[in-house]
């Protein structure tokens, strides 16, 4: 019998969970990867803001080598070194103390936000979490109850009670919602999936100070956003350098570049008293054993990955590449003011490039703007990310070049200006 393709093996073996394009890469290099065939792509999409260091790192490639050699996992029942010097280089990034939990992906990291909140509102009851129009937190019941978007709940109800939406950087509508029950504001300090829409700084400044008057958990998604992307290792400091402080964060993506690993970090301000009137200690204790627990989270080989590539960002000087180049890439496209593009948005190298409803010269005229768009950057060697029905992503690896970058454009506006 014949070799199937890889198509071949996905139709027939694959849920179909996933609108792949039929594009089967083999392997990847740097800031590139090449398919089967041997053709060659730009990968802007990294992905998916997870490849931070871009493909084949060396550093990383000798750092898990070596562990996989040592010990790949045990149990969290017992200690091992890389777990705890991860969790101290996390903690001294954020730099308001606190403890960090690791599990598998972003989806889980927010899972333990929620168990978090609903522990910390349990004496008095509140368990309900502010969250936004066109946010996304994961494909778990919970993670599409919090998210706010209907496409990702269709089929799935009865969902998760507890979640309230709200327009995103409406602080008058945050204020509108909170009732008794509150116990948590969730945001996204740029959204990702909604299309790379940032907070303002307003925005920001009036959630915590609500949540400061009403005794709320002030929690941040930065799965998408995290460790470097927005050019600061916390992206809600982009947006406010000071001032504005959350109780907990959950990270993924590009935390291990591509090995599977999330975190999750809390403060240590005041969980306040129990049911039994006893003070219950600091927010980041309050998860004690046996309310949470993860089988594979941050075993040695995850935790190794994790500390080589946050690592590497900071002695590679990637947060001012991301910052440089960002600022490059975003003020190069305005110039271009190309008749194709609606809007552009971004922070660091998380850019988002709104299209208008426009077809390609090429004939590929059917189908969403976003969609169109993506497969004719892949045929001219670019892959980018799209997000919902007009914009489509830009989210390299950190450690991209100046030419990559000039390259990119080039590509974009070949491809944008036959729009």
């Amino acid at each position: 019998m014949p070799t199937p393709s890889t198509s071949d093996l996905y139709r027939e073996y694959v849920m179909p969970t996933y609108g792949r394009f039929d594009l089967a890469l083999e392997r990847g290099e740097g800031s590139r990867v090449w398919d089967e065939a041997g053709k060659g792509y730009l990968d802007f999409g990294a992905g998916i803001a997870v490849c931070s260091l871009g493909h084949s790192h060396p550093k990383l490639t000798k750092a898990i080598s070596e562990q996989a050699a040592k010990l790949v996992h045990t149990s969290n029942l017992y200690l091992t070194r890389p777990q705890g010097e991860l969790a101290k280089l996390i903690v001294d990034l954020v730099g308001l103390g606190g403890k960090a939990f690791f599990c598998n992906s972003g989806a889980e990291a927010n899972e333990g936000l929620y168990k978090l909140a609903r522990k910390f509102g349990s004496p008095t009851g509140r368990f309900e979490i502010i969250t936004f129009t066109n946010s996304f937190h994961g494909r778990t019941l919970g993670g599409i109850s919090a998210t706010g978007q209907e496409k990702v709940k269709t089929g799935f109800a009865p969902l998760v009670e507890g979640f309230v939406h709200v327009p995103f950087n409406d602080l008058a509508a945050v204020r509108a919602a909170i009732t008794p029950k509150t116990v948590a504001i969730l945001l996204e300090p740029v959204q990702g999936e909604g299309g790379i829409n940032p907070a303002t700084p307003a925005f920001l400044r009036g959630v915590r100070e609500l949540c400061d008057q009403n005794d709320l958990l002030l929690l941040m998604d930065e799965v998408q956003c995290g460790f470097g992307r927005t050019g600061d290792w916390c992206a809600w400091r982009t947006i406010t350098p000071s001032g504005v402080e959350p109780d907990a964060v959950s990270w993924a993506k590009g935390i291990a570049n591509g090995f599977p690993l999330g975190a999750l970090w809390a403060g240590s301000r005041s969980s306040g008293a129990g049911a039994d009137g006893n003070d219950r200690g600091p927010l980041c204790d309050l998860l004690g054993p046996g309310t949470h627990g993860t089988t594979y989270g941050g075993n040695p080989l995850a935790a190794t990955a994790g500390l080589s590539v946050l690592r590497a960002i900071g002695e590679e000087g990637l947060l001012e590449n991301a910052r440089i180049l960002g600022n490059h890439l975003l003020e190069s496209l305005e110039a271009m003011q190309l008749p194709a593009i609606r809007s552009l948005r971004g922070v660091g190298l998380m850019i988002g490039i709104e299209l208008n409803d426009l077809g390609l010269k090429s004939g590929a005229r059917e189908g969403l703007p976003s969609i169109v768009a993506t497969k004719a950057l892949m045929a001219a060697g670019l892959l980018v990310i799209p997000s919902g029905e007009r914009t489509i992503r830009l989210l390299p690896p950190l450690n991209i070049t100046r030419a990559e970058a000039d390259e990119a454009l080039g590509i974009l506006k070949g491809v944008l200006t036959a729009a």
